[in-house]
């Protein structure tokens, strides 16, 4: 993820024995700063600005952990000489918070499609369009950023420390933290024990900088993060200074290409496959090295995924239905082009694959403890007959030992003065990115947080009813009665239920399936909103974007809670870190929404807002308009197809075969968007395959590659916005 802080120490801090292997050390570091927080929210604000101009061509946001935490070592590594303390990896952990919180925004607040959706395809008949001025932007936005956060803090015990779930993606970033402000040390010749990997700040210790200083002469194996389980790989000792040259050369190479892309729009859409692909069928190549930097990230997985969808809905179904009749517009038409029929096929595969995917996240639990539940309920049958199940005699109660909060036999094993006191891995003067170990006698034998740093009962139960409050005022503010009071109570009570089934999902699968959620709450709205109401097609697009909202703060929130468990950070610091590149967040974008739609055409050429006709024909069908024709029965195959192979990769996660079953959500973003951003995307992956599969070399190069491309492309595009607004000619 994040350039390093460099290490000089000769000698790494004793590991505890083996008999001593449970006992935790607190990591030394400040949990909680302004310089932190100002960090992560001028990180957070290039964020937004990514993900607002992406999720508004094509509909996907990235979370952006493993930038955001380059980017933010990167600040204070430069500064690294005026720093007063040192810059540690739980101060990290809280800068990737906070811009993480802010990041995601664009999406969570619904500025790349329910809000487009509202303000530029409802119709009159269905009270639209709904043209929502700046303070109510504001309100609205304010109001859907809090509840998912506050919600997420009691899940945390049960997914992180208790279930152990994994959360790839924060397991990774964890890593990479890690390592970057590591001693320069790490076992040799061997994997991560995965004991360790779930306990609190079992990271903390273990790992060696990425990048080392370039008189550095350490060899050492590293835990490459992005395969499950950890392996160790070698890596030569790359230099802070050509790590940051090649931020910088990237940032500047995709930042150059954008401001071309304004002087001259034909560079957004070449003709590859020729001039007639091109016109007749849509099939042209978008060169924007940022989509590449995406598909880098992605991996060769979802690409080809991605491929496979623009082949059959772009190079099968798009001919077919225009051949047919089925479609008779434009191809480019939403209405009655082909661009429009096979959205549908494509929104048939998101819910077969949310239905197949989060009914197995629910039943799951269920159907894995039905075997002692029926033994209970055979032996309470025999003992007492009937009477026996519906009665709890004292020979119902088993002894509880050790602690009652976590069950595990190295939880409070010990009693915390029979513990040897060990140094504690601070770090202190010097080069504040220099690690040195000091006198400090803090341990811990317990695999989670100490109280102190831990959100307190009181402060969720208050900030989950009130961010529920909030919630429930801004959505009357911003729609008045269009909205009744009812659905909003009960679109919150929803979202929440999907949030555990979301957060479940990411933690198992490294997938929020957001998409997917939304879609359920509004075919769950369908039921509960009758027809007659001339606002259902509204009130079914609100109840989609709070779940949205909810499922997508809470899995961002717990990947960062994955994170800084491991890396022995607060999880207190992270939630008001959270909090407040939220707030920030939901200000900033409700900004740069408004600037990008008074600027550009939306949707147009550039903004094509797919994700916003995903969201208006799913409302009007599950609230009574008809499908176009043939668009059925195509859906219906698709739906089963999917179903199918969503249990065969519900089934088939951590063998081998799994990367070659089709992922339902991947699919149906390569078929409803336009193939140019995917073909992008598949040769990122290819670049992904080819360096780290076929050459076997390290992630970190490919980090810093994909994090420069996606933020040059990203943060210049603020420069376009300006010269679209001040109408300086193309050329």
């Amino acid at each position: 993820m994040a350039p390093d802080r460099g290490s000089v120490e000769d000698s790494a801090p004793p590991y505890p024995t083996e008999a001593e292997e449970h006992v935790k050390y607190l990591p030394e570091g400040q949990q909680f700063t302004i310089r932190g927080i100002a960090a992560g929210l001028c990180v957070g604000f290039i964020l937004v600005c990514s993900n607002m101009y992406f999720g508004l061509q094509t509909g996907w946001v990235s979370m952006m952990t493993m930038p955001a935490s380059l980017l933010g070592f990167g600040i204070f590594k430069v500064l690294s000489r005026h720093l007063t303390f040192p810059f540690s990896p739980v101060e990290n952990v809280l800068v990737q918070s906070v811009a993480g919180g802010m990041g995601i925004m664009p999406l969570g607040c619904g500025f790349v499609g329910v809000l487009p959706a509202m303000e530029y395809l409802l119709l009159d008949t269905e009270q639209g369009p709904i043209n929502l001025s700046m303070w109510k932007l504001i309100v609205w936005s304010l109001g859907l950023c809090y509840f998912g956060v506050v919600f997420a803090v009691p899940l945390r015990r049960q997914v992180i420390i208790r279930e152990q779930l994994k959360f790839p993606s924060g397991f990774s970033t964890a890593v990479l933290i890690g390592v970057l402000h590591g001693k320069g040390q790490t076992q040799k010749n061997s994997a991560l024990d995965p004991s360790k990997a779930a306990t609190f700040g079992s990271l903390a210790l273990e790992n060696q900088p990425l990048v080392q200083a370039e008189d550095a002469d350490i060899d050492g194996d590293i835990i490459d993060p992005t395969e499950e389980p950890p392996r160790v790989e070698s890596v030569k000792n790359f230099s802070w200074n050509s790590n940051i040259r090649l931020l910088l050369i990237t940032f500047g190479i995709s930042g150059v290409y954008t401001l071309c892309t304004y002087f001259f729009p034909v560079l957004r859409n070449l003709p590859v496959f020729g001039t007639a692909a091109a016109d007749a069928w849509l099939w042209t190549l978008n060169p924007s090295l940022a989509y590449v930097g995406q598909g880098i990230i992605m991996g060769p997985s979802t690409t080809i995924h991605m491929l496979l969808g623009a082949v059959v809905g772009w190079a099968i179904l798009s001919p077919l239905a225009k051949y047919r009749g089925w479609a008779p517009g434009p191809i480019d038409d939403w209405e009655t082009g082909s661009k429009g029929w096979i959205v549908w096929t494509s929104l048939a595969i998101m819910l077969a694959d949310a239905v197949v995917s989060l009914g197995y996240i629910a039943l799951k639990p269920l159907v894995s403890r039905a075997p002692s539940l029926l033994a209970t309920i055979r032996r309470q049958f025999q003992q007492g007959g009937l009477k026996g199940l519906f009665l709890r005699g004292r020979n119902g109660y088993v002894p509880v030992h050790g602690s009652e909060d976590d069950p595990r036999p190295s939880v409070g094993s010990e009693n915390a003065d029979t513990v040897p006191h060990l140094p504690s891995p601070a770090l202190e003067r010097g080069d504040p990115f220099d690690a040195r170990p000091v006198h400090s006698e803090r341990v811990r034998d317990q695999d989670d947080a100490p109280p102190e740093q831990q959100v307190g009962n009181k402060t969720v139960s208050i900030g989950l009813v009130v961010s529920v409050l909030v919630c429930i005022a801004s959505v009357h503010i911003t729609f008045g009665n269009l909205v009744p009071l009812y659905a909003t109570i009960i679109a919150v009570m929803m979202a929440m239920v999907l949030s555990i089934m979301g957060v479940r999902a990411l933690g198992e699968t490294d997938l929020n399936p957001v998409s997917g959620i939304s879609k359920l709450a509004q075919l769950f709205f369908a039921l509960i909103i009758p027809q007659t109401n001339k606002s259902s097609v509204l009130i079914n697009l609100v109840a989609g974007a709070i779940s949205e909202a909810g499922a997508l703060q809470a899995g961002d929130l717990m990947q960062d809670l994955k994170t800084g468990h491991l890396l022995g950070a607060s999880p207190k610091a992270q939630f008001w870190g959270q909090m407040i590149g939220a707030t920030v967040g939901a200000v900033v974008s409700a900004f740069i929404y408004r600037l990008y739609t008074a600027a550009y055409e939306v949707p147009g050429e550039l903004f094509q807002v797919p994700t916003a006709f995903v969201w208006i024909f799913t409302a009007r069908l599950v609230t009574g308009k008809g499908l176009p024709y043939m668009a059925r029965e195509f859906a219906i195959g698709a739906a089963v197809l999917f179903a199918v192979f969503t249990a065969l990769r519900t089934r088939a996660i951590g063998k081998s075969w799994h990367a070659y079953i089709p992922g339902g959500i991947a699919v149906a973003v390569g078929m409803y968007n336009v193939p140019s951003f995917t073909l992008a995307r598949t040769i990122g992956g290819l670049v992904n395959w080819y360096w780290r599969i076929h050459l076997g070399k390290s992630d970190t190069p490919l980090i810093v590659l994909a994090s420069g491309f996606i933020l040059g492309e990203g943060f210049l595009s603020i420069v376009n916005l300006i010269l679209q607004s001040s109408q300086v000619p193309h050329l």
